[in-house]
């Protein structure tokens, strides 16, 4: 009869490694707490208890806020999602599922002890897990606050060693878990892309106009919540021989660009991605450059042909420098970015409204969740094959990233038309699309479509849809004739080095 070899070597190989490992936790703690150091006694207490409650971070993050600036905002709000989800495991799983008692805190200068005695279990160490999930939180959206940040992360987690707080060990465990959830939330909610301006391949040289003679600027006060009427003002300084026609909440904006460009060398449009589309319509009629400048909301637009900030636009004017860029027509009536059909409309009201708060991916997992529910289905034939589209976008160039939640161009010079499909038509489809998009998978789903070509045929066999280009709803049709017209808009861009 053959015996079972006992596991009990085995088992005390293990209990002999978790002692060595305890004791040179032991002898670490040992080592920080009673090394004499003036550096340590005074910004120690002050770094570890500043990281209480998470109030370091929230003040970087409220920090992140003000500036205004939309990344930032996103990557302050990725960082403190991001600490709240671990704050939750470390804090309510982690602790709980391994009780450890906490250092003894007479090795510890007095003047060194924070000023809280902590009462749960040491193991890990809840300080040290958000410090890191807010660092990496923060670095996926904002790469360059990436060092600084996890240099601050890892001076709070030494602070809870020097301070009596922790054991090394505990500290370790609690970065590796902030670390771990954070790169769990970049593979669910993948960061938006820095938006990758290509430079041109030439740049047209036109006549310079330093004060902007022969310039007519369309620009509409009441865009941007009444920031069209602060840019007239600028401009008027920046170009003072430029004219200026402002639009009313009554005009016609297309015959009043048709108008302005007829008396004009250089249209020149400041306004929302409705009224751009319009002024580039107006400008290839007439074939004029056009100068673009950001008065709207988005300017999508603007920021892909690179004229997302004022003085580049003004610029450019002075200097002559301009290219050409794609434009998409959809039953021949012009588009710039993207145009659509059916609930994508819904879509895109939906995620737009929340973008600014939350960023543009979660806000595209609520509005793609939100239109989903309404059922609303369009049946789509492309290339001789119908599928039932619960979401249909078409964009003037390819589009990244792959999936649903498309957010930049890196090049209007393809001459390509982006043309995605999203099928929820299915019995189990919401909860696969669902899925594939929390897991960044939405682009191997047979639910998903999207392919690239320079025009389509596309026939919506269930009825008339309205049509939306740019975010102005327009007729319906139940056949949709998309393609690009390549470079077939000069617009003016400066130089940028």
């Amino acid at each position: 009869m053959t015996r079972r070899r006992s596991p009990r070597p085995i088992r005390d190989a293990a209990a002999e490694a978790r002692e060595q490992v305890r004791a040179l936790d032991a002898a670490v703690f040992s080592a920080v707490a009673t090394t004499p150091s003036p550096v340590l006694d005074r910004w120690m207490p002050r770094l570890t208890n500043a990281a209480d409650h998470s109030l370091l971070w929230l003040g970087i993050a409220g920090g992140l806020y003000l500036t205004g600036r939309s990344r930032a905002r996103r990557a302050g709000l990725r960082g403190v999602v991001t600490l709240g989800a671990t704050s939750l495991i470390a804090n309510q799983l982690a602790k709980r599922l391994h009780h450890r008692e906490r250092p003894i805190q007479t090795l510890v200068p007095l003047g060194r002890l924070s000023r809280r005695t902590p009462l749960s279990s040491s193991f890990p160490s809840g300080h040290a897990a958000s410090a890191a999930a807010f660092a990496a939180g923060v670095s996926a959206e904002l790469p360059a606050a990436g060092v600084p940040l996890q240099v601050l992360a890892g001076l709070v987690g030494f602070s809870r060693v020097a301070t009596g707080a922790h054991y090394p060990s505990d500290v370790a465990a609690g970065l590796v878990l902030g670390s771990t959830v954070a790169a769990i939330g970049r593979r669910l909610v993948p960061p938006v892309p820095t938006p990758a301006v290509s430079a041109p391949r030439e740049l047209d040289q036109l006549q310079p106009r330093p004060r902007g003679k022969g310039v007519t600027l369309v620009v509409n006060p009441a865009s941007h919540s009444g920031r069209g009427a602060d840019l007239t003002r600028v401009l008027r300084r920046a170009l003072p021989d430029m004219g200026i026609v402002e639009l009313h909440e009554s005009d016609d904006v297309a015959a009043v660009m048709r108008r302005a460009a007829a008396g004009a060398d250089v249209l020149a449009v400041a306004g929302g991605d409705g009224t751009v589309a319009a002024a580039a319509q107006a400008a290839i009629e007439r074939d004029l450059p056009l100068a673009v400048f950001p008065g709207g909301t988005f300017n999508h637009f603007a920021r892909t042909i690179g004229a997302d900030r004022v003085k580049d636009t003004v610029r450019a004017i002075r200097r002559g420098t301009a290219t050409k860029v794609d434009v998409g027509y959809l039953n021949d009536q012009i588009f710039l970015n993207t145009a659509s059909v059916g609930a994508y409309t819904d879509f895109v009201r939906i995620r737009e409204g929340r973008e600014k708060r939350i960023g543009k991916p979660l806000a595209a997992l609520v509005a793609g969740w939100r239109t989903m529910r309404k059922d609303r289905a369009v049946s789509v034939t492309v290339d001789g094959r119908t599928r039932e589209s619960s979401l249909l976008f078409i964009g003037n160039g390819q589009y990244q990233p792959h999936g649903f939640a498309p957010t930049v161009r890196e090049d209007l010079q393809d001459g390509l038309i982006d043309l995605r499909i999203l099928d929820v038509s299915g019995r189990w489809s919401r909860f696969v699309v669902l899925l594939a998009t929390l897991t960044g998978q939405l682009a191997r789903v047979k639910q998903y479509h999207e392919v690239s070509a320079p025009e389509f045929e596309i026939g919506l066999p269930g009825g008339p849809e309205r049509i939306a280009r740019d975010g102005e709803v327009g007729e319906a049709s139940d056949h949709l004739r998309v393609r690009a017209a390549r470079r077939a808009l000069t617009v003016y861009r400066a130089h940028r080095s």
